[in-house]
C-alpha cells in the first residue's frame, strides 16, 4: 500500500442553516487493520446525497445520524487491499458503506463485489445505486403510475428525478420535469420528458398549470417549499404524492414563519382522497434483484440515461456538498477520492 495515513472528513460541527466548511474537519488516523472475515477498502468514489445534511443535524431520522467528531457517513466504491474472508480477493470492486474517508474495514454481509466489466463502477452509487432504485421502488410501488397519468417530478435531472421521468415515460404515463435553470431545463427535454419547467421563472406556477390541463395524478416531491405550493392546487383525486426528499427545506430549523398549512392540506387530502406517502428505499428491499435486471436492460436498450458529476479529491467534498443543498451540481454528484 503506497498510503500510510488513513484520511477522513469528520463532523467538527452540528450545521446551523446552509453547512459551512468549518462544520467539517479533515483528519489523519492509521489506516485500520482487517480483523477475522473482514476486509480492507480502498475507497475510490465516494456518494453525496441530499438526505446527508438530515444526518448532520442531530435530530430523529430514518438513518442514524451522524455524532461530532464522527466521520460523514456515505455510500462508497472502493477496491479490497487486503481480504481475510474466502469471498474478496485483493484488487475486487465493491460496494460498501464507509462514509467519507480513503481507508475502511469492513465484513463481508457489509459489501457487493462489482463488475466493473458489467458497467462503470460509479453507476452503483447512481443508476444501479440507491438513487435509481429509490425512484424505480418509489415510483412504481407508491406512485403506481397508468398510461395517459400525468406524473410531475421535481429536482428532475437529478439522479432519482430523471430516473423517475424516464420509467414513467417507460410506463406510458405523460412526464413534467422541474428543474432549476435553462441548462438543466434543456436537459430535461433532452430525456424525453412532454414538458420542461424552470422553476425559476417568475411565472412558474401559471406554466405548470398550463403544462397540466388534466392536473396530476402522481408528484415525486424531492424538493418542497414553492415547488409545493404550485404543484399541490393541480393536484387530482386519488393523487399519489411520493415524499423523497426536501431539499429546499434540510438547512430551514423550526417553527416554520408564515401561516399554518396543514388545514388546508388535510382538507384536500379527505376531500381529494390522495394519498401522501414518506419514501425510504430500504422498505422495499425485496425488490432490488428485480431492479437490477430491469434498469439494467433499460440503460442497455438506451431508454434510460443517466449523468454524473464528478469532483476530484477527498478535501473537496465538503464544499461539493454544500453545492449540491444549493443546486449547483448537474447530475449524480461523486467525488473521487483517489
Amino acid at each position: 500500500m503506497v498510503d500510510s495515513q488513513n484520511r477522513r472528513i469528520v463532523l467538527a460541527n452540528l450545521p446551523t442553516g446552509l453547512p459551512k466548511t468549518g462544520d467539517f474537519r479533515l483528519e489523519e488516523t492509521p489506516i485500520p487493520a482487517p480483523g477475522a472475515n473482514q476486509v480492507l477498502i480502498g475507497v475510490r468514489y465516494l456518494s453525496l446525497d441530499p438526505y446527508m445534511r438530515g444526518v448532520m443535524s442531530g435530530a430523529e431520522c430514518y438513518i442514524r445520524p451522524t455524532v461530532l467528531g464522527g466521520v460523514i457517513e456515505g455510500g462508497t466504491v472502493g477496491v479490497v487491499l487486503l481480504s481475510n474472508h474466502t469471498n474478496f480477493q485483493e484488487g475486487d470492486w465493491v460496494l460498501s458503506h464507509s462514509g467519507w474517508q480513503t481507508h475502511d474495514v469492513a465484513g463481508a454481509e457489509e459489501l457487493r463485489k462489482l463488475d466493473p466489466t458489467a458497467a462503470p463502477v460509479t453507476t452503483a452509487l447512481g443508476i444501479l445505486g440507491m438513487p435509481g432504485f429509490t425512484a424505480y421502488s418509489g415510483l412504481l410501488t407508491i406512485g403506481e403510475p397508468k398510461p395517459g397519468q400525468t406524473v410531475a417530478v421535481a429536482a428532475a435531472t437529478g439522479p432519482v428525478g430523471s430516473a423517475v421521468g424516464q420509467i414513467a415515460k417507460i410506463r406510458g404515463a405523460r412526464t413534467i420535469g422541474i428543474a432549476g435553470g435553462p441548462t438543466k431545463v434543456a436537459y430535461v427535454k433532452e430525456l424525453g420528458f412532454d414538458a420542461a419547467l424552470d422553476h425559476m421563472a417568475p411565472d412558474f406556477g401559471e406554466q405548470l398549470a398550463k403544462a397540466c390541463p388534466s392536473g396530476i395524478d402522481i408528484y415525486f416531491e424531492n424538493v418542497g417549499g414553492h415547488v409545493w405550493d404550485a404543484v399541490f392546487p393541480l393536484l387530482n383525486t386519488f393523487a399519489r404524492v411520493v415524499v423523497c426528499g426536501l431539499i429546499a427545506q434540510y438547512n430551514d430549523g423550526g417553527p416554520f414563519p408564515g401561516p399554518d398549512r396543514l388545514p388546508l392540506v388535510m382538507r384536500e387530502v379527505l376531500s381529494k382522497r390522495f394519498r401522501i406517502q414518506g419514501l425510504a428505499e430500504g422498505d422495499f428491499a425485496d425488490q432490488r434483484p428485480a431492479f437490477f435486471n430491469t434498469m439494467g436492460g433499460w440503460i442497455r436498450e438506451g431508454k434510460i440515461k443517466y449523468r454524473e458529476d464528478i469532483v476530484d479529491g477527498l478535501a473537496n467534498a465538503p464544499e461539493a456538498f454544500i453545492g449540491m443543498l444549493q443546486g449547483r451540481n448537474f447530475g449524480k454528484l461523486l467525488v473521487r477520492v483517489a
